[in-house]
């Protein structure tokens, strides 16, 4: 996370102990801030970042490392709702 920014992870397990849905809250940066983004895993930010453009939605922030957990990407589908999309890779830097 860049230095300053607040961000707290959530790690949910299912009824057998196996890594559930995961993520977190963080402060909003600016007052235009949208209050919650969904995100969905997928094998590859590039790839699925090629998908958006071209079922027509919108790459609003592009493929970005968080260190050490993965890659994401900010998007909107046709409709103008915001969602993003999440690669993990430990080797992100």
């Amino acid at each position: 996370m860049p230095e300053g920014m607040e961000y707290w992870t959530v790690i949910t397990t299912d009824d057998k102990g196996s890594k559930a849905i995961g993520g977190g809250p963080m402060k909003r940066q600016n007052p235009q801030q949208q209050g919650i983004t969904n995100y969905i895993d997928v094998r590859s930010v590039d790839e699925y970042s090629s998908k958006v453009d071209r079922l027509g939605g919108k790459i609003v922030v592009p493929k970005m490392p968080v260190k050490g957990m993965g890659y994401f990407a900010v998007c909107l589908d046709t409709e103008n709702n915001t969602f993003g999309i999440w690669e993990t890779n430990i080797e992100a830097m």
